[in-house]
């Protein structure tokens, strides 16, 4: 046999087997997205989560990046392959053989990516939906209003030594929805809190004003917005939600660590977007409700605007939701 014959039948073993390693790259790309223990691996640049619901958050992240180093890797060592078996040196001057209209091949290139895409969309659309649902009675209920250029709180809640509001729904609320009015405690006079972009945390003198939340009980934040798009991110929380004038967002957390944690606008709002900062303060349930009735001392009862009504598409969003 001639030796061009013989360099060729070396090669085709190993073209046979080309599908056979993409498949397996591919089980192993897939295989990275199922669950596993956030703890066993490394946080590649998230911080340490603070809720109950930032570990799925992060196993996301670090299964992301599996997939993506098990493809890489494969990509890596298929380059690697063809540039030391298809060199061309001193004794192979040829052209080497040419695959063309290779079907399987041409259709494993398309249905590889196609998988691997589709697997990383069902992780991600399943974690969403988990962390987007809402309970029926939240534990608390708190109305994050983003404005140029800070942020203000409504705890909606009845504090102690605090009468009863009456049976009308404050005004100053009117723009938050109804089917998220139903979930708010009856009777709930309420307290506020205010920033602006002087503001400091009175115990590390960080700016912003600061939030304070209860640690182990479950709190639904209703993020509405009186002037123009912001983005309220709580950073160890590992997930933020846009502030949209004319329509209300909602979600839930349960902190799981006490502390004190930075908050910040996370869309580009205007000139002093940068000064848009507020602190998260995580405190035991009775420290909690003393600092509500510690508000209420100060005179801070009530509510703060909430912000623009709900504009006719996003009311009818909404009823199309129910």
């Amino acid at each position: 046999m001639s030796p061009n014959g013989s360099d060729r039948s070396s090669r085709r073993p190993m073209r046979r087997k080309l599908p056979q390693v993409l498949t397996a790259g591919l089980v192993l790309a897939t295989a990275s997205g199922c669950s596993y223990n956030w703890e066993d691996f490394p946080r590649l640049g998230m911080p340490t989560p603070v809720t109950e619901e930032a570990p799925r958050i992060l196993s996301l992240w670090q299964g992301s990046w599996a997939a993506a180093l098990v493809t890489g890797v494969l990509v890596w060592g298929l380059i690697l392959w063809s540039v030391i078996f298809h060199r061309r040196s001193r004794t192979k001057v040829e052209v080497p053989p040419q695959t063309r209209y290779n079907m399987p091949i041409e259709a494993l290139y398309t249905v590889v990516p196609l998988i691997i895409v589709s697997v990383l969309f069902y992780f991600t659309a399943r974690d969403e939906s988990k962390l987007l649902e809402l309970s029926d009675k939240p534990a608390h209920t708190i109305n994050v209003v983003g404005y140029q250029w800070s942020w203000g709180f409504n705890y909606i809640e009845k504090v102690d030594g605090q009468p009863a509001a009456g049976p009308e729904f404050p005004k100053e609320l009117d723009a938050i929805p109804n089917r998220f009015r139903e979930d708010f405690p009856e009777g709930a006079g309420g307290v506020h809190d205010v920033g602006i972009p002087g503001t400091r945390n009175p115990q590390n003198g960080d700016p912003g004003p600061t939030l304070w939340l209860p640690k182990g009980e479950k709190v639904r934040f209703v993020l509405t917005s009186r002037d123009v798009i912001h983005s309220f991110w709580v950073v160890p929380f590992l997930m933020k939600q846009d502030v949209i004038p004319g329509h209300t967002n909602v979600f839930e957390v349960t902190p799981n660590r006490e502390g004190t944690f930075k908050g910040k606008c996370a869309e580009l709002c205007g000139v002093d977007h940068s000064r848009m900062l507020f602190n998260v303060k995580v405190v035991s349930p009775e420290r909690y409700q003393q600092h509500l009735k510690e508000l209420a001392e100060k005179g801070q009862t009530g509510y703060v605007p909430a912000g623009i009504a709900q504009t006719d598409p996003a009311r009818n969003a909404e009823k199309n939701q129910l």
